[in-house]
């Protein structure tokens, strides 16, 4: 039997309680066929780093395109009760959500695509309704797979050219979350997974060593590498720190001689603990004296890019990575911090109408409109990012301003090329587009980190990448706020 799958399930009910006490407001109100304009997007880039890639599109298209109530969802739902004992839901609301189906325009950001704070990863656009209700699931879907695709990213940069291998199954949040975090790891430029179930699902490289525990059951660590090595003749990866890890590099050896006169290579050692530095020199020495110098090093033990880039600088001797925990949990920074706003409401005579949250924070308030983002490229570099509202006209000459700071403003150089990120997916609840393959978007993804200045790739202290608000866009915005603070203390005097 497949295994559940919540993408393919379309449940609406993945989802907060709220989305569907709100839709049950705006369809007693009248509103609910309203169209409006959600986007969603993140305010800081993850871990310090100066660029976010975006992932988890797949996700979301998959889930709307199965996305309807089911008698089950609806009879769950009518079992609800208030406190005073009452149905939490109408009969009649349940109804209407039975012929429900997804109509909304969805643009988004192609999976692969750096992107930078206040920028919409996504666009959504139709009746408020169903525009409200789909929030939790699409930022479900967006938020941690783009985190573990910029922790990647980090990692596999920190590496260089030496490949990544995702280790973290088992210190996942979750068997779903493992299989989306193999995903998105690959995407941000890992060579493949440990995790069996995600390689056949996606298609993914997948390699595995053996533990300690197979050593163990060995009188001899001697005995335990030969009878892996008569199991596994043809990609015989040993972990030599069980014991000692220098006598299991010699016990290596000794099965890779045993491997040579059958015709056979010893693959590689794996190094799981211990001074990594010193250890991989030592192992990478013996076996080049050994006669093995196409034996790889394999280094694991709770890595990150942090500590892959001090390995790497102290001169150690490491083919490749396992990286696990600190991957798939995002470790340092657990949560994207995805957001998903309404911006816009069309009224009555059919035009649009600008909404904006204020808040105390001026990070947290939002930018009124129908966005796009515009990204100016010259010389085969990114120059900047303009967040322009898709209802007005475009400026002859472009800048932009820091939604964070309204000082730092940049002018985009005349002679520029320009592409706008977001791209139609769905219109009235159909996909027109057909999406990239895994291939395709790993390509994409290496494309467009070379295209970045060197600085903002930075793991510490990264250059601010340019992305602000068109200069008309963020005036807009500023006679918005300055209208409804006067509007609010107005309205307490």
């Amino acid at each position: 039997m497949e295994p559940p799958d919540l993408t393919r399930s379309g449940c609406p009910l993945l989802t907060d309680l709220y989305q569907l006490t709100m839709a049950q407001a705006f369809w007693k109100s009248g509103r609910a066929t309203q169209e409006a304009v959600y986007h969603l997007f993140f305010r800081e880039n993850p871990f310090g780093g100066g660029f976010t890639l975006a992932c988890g599109l797949a996700h979301v298209v998959e889930y709307l395109e199965h996305w309807r109530f089911t008698g089950d969802d609806l009879a769950y739902l009518a079992s609800l009760r208030t406190p005073a004992g009452r149905p939490l839901f109408d009969p009649a609301f349940l109804e209407y959500l039975a012929g429900l189906q997804f109509a909304c325009d969805l643009d988004a950001v192609p999976e692969g695509t750096v992107v930078f704070p206040h920028e919409p990863l996504l666009r959504v656009q139709g009746p408020i309704l169903q525009a409200q209700l789909i929030e939790t699931a699409l930022l479900y879907w967006i938020n941690f797979p783009t985190l573990v695709a910029t922790k990647a990213a980090r990692i596999c940069l920190a590496a260089g050219n030496a490949p990544v291998w995702e280790f973290g199954l088992r210190r996942a949040q979750g068997g779903e979350g493992g299989l989306v975090a193999a995903r998105a790891a690959y995407v941000g430029g890992c060579a493949g997974t440990s995790n069996v179930l995600a390689a056949r699902r996606w298609g993914l490289p997948v390699r595995g060593t053996h533990a300690h525990s197979w050593v163990m059951a060995f009188e001899s660590e001697l005995d335990a590498f030969l009878a892996f090595a008569d199991a596994m003749p043809d990609s015989c990866v040993l972990l030599v720190d069980t014991y000692d890890s220098l006598t299991g590099v010699q016990h290596a050896i000794e099965v890779g001689r045993r491997l040579r006169a059958r015709g056979l290579e010893l693959a590689g050692i794996r190094l799981d603990s211990g001074d990594l530095t010193w250890l991989s020199r030592q192992a990478r020495q013996m076996l080049d004296q050994a006669g093995f110098a196409s034996t790889r090093i394999l280094a694991s033990n709770d890595l990150d890019e942090h500590q892959i880039a001090r390995l790497r600088q102290e001169g150690a001797c490491i083919d490749a990575w396992g990286v696990g925990t600190r991957l798939v949990t995002g470790w340092e920074q657990p949560a994207l911090g995805g957001v998903y706003k309404l911006t816009a409401i069309r009224d009555s005579e059919g035009r649009w109408r600008p909404r904006i949250k204020v808040s105390e924070s001026a990070v947290k308030t939002t930018t009124p409109g129908r966005l796009q983002v515009r990204r100016f490229e010259a010389d085969g570099r990114f120059v900047a990012d303009a967040i322009h509202d898709l209802d007005a006209p475009c400026p002859d000459a472009w800048e932009i301003v820091d939604p964070a700071d309204a000082t730092r403003r940049k002018r985009i150089p005349a002679g520029c090329t320009a592409a706008d990120l977001l791209q139609p997916v769905f219109r009235s609840g159909r996909k027109v587009v057909a999406l990239p393959d895994l291939e395709n978007i790993r390509r994409r993804t290496r494309d467009q980190l070379a295209r970045l200045d060197p600085g903002v790739l930075r793991l510490v202290q990264p250059y601010p990448y340019p992305a602000g608000l068109e200069r008309g866009l963020h005036e807009r915005k500023l006679r918005m706020i300055l209208a409804a603070r006067s509007a609010h203390n107005d309205g307490r005097s």
